[in-house]
Order: C-alpha cells, then structure tokens, then sequence
C-alpha cells in the first residue's frame, strides 16, 4: 500500500505519542521503548523534555518514582528502559561481555588490562555499596594516565564499562551524581534471551515506535499504524526526540533541516545554543530558543524562526505549561 506523506506525517506523530493520547510516564516510555538521557538541560533534561512533549506537566518527580522506588523502569547505557525490556538488554550485555561486538572488544580489552582495578571496584561495592564514584578511593595499583575515552576519570570508566556488561548497575541519583551498586543487586532477576532474539526483537519495538521508516530512499510503514487526523496541539521537542532524532528522516518527512548547534562556534551558528523544534499537529513548522534561569526562576526565549511559507502561531500556552513544569515564570 503506497501513503502519502501527509499520511507518513501523521503515522509518525500517532506512533510517537505526540497526539494528545499520552496518558501517564510509565505507558508513554513502554509505547516508545525507551528515553535517552542526557545530562544537558538549557531547559530541561532530554528525557523530561520527551515526557512533557507528550504529558505536559506530569510531575518531575513521577519518573526518579519508577526508576528508584516502584522499579518498573531501569537505566542502562545512558537510555530509560521498561523493565520488561531486561531479557533484551541483558542479552546485549551478555554479547558485549563475549567481545560480540567492535565496542565490546573495546570495553574488554581495557577492562582486561585493568584487571586489579576491576576486582578492587567490585569488591568495594559489594562491602559498602550503593555508592558514588567519589565514595570508591583510588586502587593503589591504579594508573594516573590521560586516557582517550574519558580522560583521567578513571573510575568513571571502570563504572561505564562494568555497567555495559552487566556486572554493576546505577543504584539511585544523589542530584545529579549517580549511585552504583553491583547489578544483581538492583536488577530483578529475568528469563535469558539469545542474542538474535534480543536483536530481533529491539528492531521490531524501534519499527513499530517510529511508524514509519526511510530506508534506502524507500519509505517503510509499521502495519500497526494509525493516519487519522492529528489535533493541532503546539509543542516543543528535544533535540533527542525521536521524531526528529533521524535528521534524514525529519528532512524527508517535513523538509525540515534540524542540526543541534551547541558544538558549533557562535559565530557560525544559523540560529542558537540549543534550540528546539516546533510541532503544531502533524506538522514541523519552526524552531525556538528557550532558556530557564534557573536563579531568578524565569523562562526566557532568545529567539523564534519559522518555516518557509508557515503562518506564526501563538506560542504563549505552550511556553506557560512548559515554565509551569519547570517550576518557574515565562519571562516577559
């Protein structure tokens, strides 16, 4: 069957819960399969700003909640996951630890060369933990050299590099520092999943959260899809949000040109820092700047650019929820 991209558009708005029916946190990531974190957060973190793209403001405490305290979702490799999805992951995991990957390889090889220090970290946290990084002293046989990852944080790697194979796991959050602990302890136990399987099973929950895919100039549609008309809500979307995550796909759909700038020189930048599309139903019709100071507790917009041949609309609901959610004013 042969769609139009009016109908590509408004799949992908539907299958992104980006159409007004998302009803709570815990549902709305099992529908996208998971979140993407991110510690930058101009305005919010990547994944609040995901959430309240869909929910508005469903409460910031809702998803440390179900991460921390019911454990209904689980954090591995910087995404939100449902726990349901930990057959799969630790699938993954387990496919990294056998070296089945050129990343696992890589993570091997260095934990191998590294092995006193990986003995010593997991020994502390199984007497002391949960603990931060900054709680683990330095192993006597550890060496102070500049390494190309992560620089001299070695620790962090040691952790980074544990947690990917399943052997430790982020415990809780101290703000924003994380707590570890060895994964057995933080990770109900779950059925083993072969790793074709977990593969299969990741691209077919990626399918189906997308809609529809661009694959070699060819468009793909879920056959589990919905193309009614979208209502024409406003919203802003994070840089990380997967309905423009694949800039290809954006460009193709909406023919919209969408770059993060944050690593691009000032003077160089075609609008700003970290600027964020605009959505108004089924349609990517421009892209704003905000900005939270945090101190004086105000919402600011550095600037508004609209798409070629789009009528401006009123952003004053949209930015008002969002400085609700934030716990601040919009600026004036």
């Amino acid at each position: 069957m042969t769609h139009s991209l009016e109908q590509l558009r408004r799949i992908a708005v539907h299958a992104q819960l980006l159409d007004g029916t998302a009803t709570d946190v815990l549902s709305t990531v099992r529908q996208l399969r998971y979140l993407q974190m991110d510690p930058i957060a101009t305005v919010a973190t990547p994944q609040e700003l995901v959430l309240w793209s869909r929910l508005g403001d469903y409460g910031r405490g809702e998803l440390d909640r179900l991460l921390w305290d019911t454990k209904e979702l689980v954090e591995w490799n910087a995404f939100i996951w449902p726990v349901e999805e930990l057959p799969m992951l630790r699938a993954h995991m387990r496919n990294i630890r056998r070296g089945g990957t050129t990343y696992g390889k890589r993570v091997n090889g260095w934990i191998e060369s590294e092995a006193p220090f990986r003995r010593y970290v997991l020994r502390e946290l199984d007497k002391r933990g949960p603990l931060l990084s900054r709680d683990i002293e330095p192993h006597k046989g550890q060496r102070r050299e500049r390494h190309t990852w992560w620089g001299e944080r070695q620790i962090g790697l040691m952790l980074e590099c544990l947690t990917v194979r399943g052997e430790v796991a982020v415990a809780g959050r101290a703000g924003k520092q994380r707590v570890w602990d060895l994964a057995e302890r933080v990770w109900p136990k779950s059925e083993t999943m072969p790793i074709k399987d977990a593969e299969k099973l990741f691209d077919a929950n990626r399918r189906k959260a997308l809609g529809v895919e661009l694959i070699k100039g060819k468009w793909h549609v879920h056959p589990d899809v919905d193309d009614s008309p979208v209502p024409n809500r406003v919203t802003l979307l994070s840089p990380f949000d997967r309905l423009i995550h694949n800039r290809a796909r954006a460009e193709a759909l909406w023919g919209f040109y969408y770059r993060l700038e944050m690593y691009v020189p000032q003077a160089k930048r075609q609008y700003g820092y970290y600027v964020l599309p605009l959505l108004k139903g089924d349609k990517v019709v421009g892209r704003i700047e905000p900005v939270l100071d945090r101190k004086a507790g105000l919402l600011h917009v550095k600037g508004t650019w609209w798409e070629d041949g789009v009528k401006p609309v009123s952003l004053e609901k949209p930015l008002r929820e969002l400085a609700r959610f934030l716990g601040a004013r919009l600026a004036t």
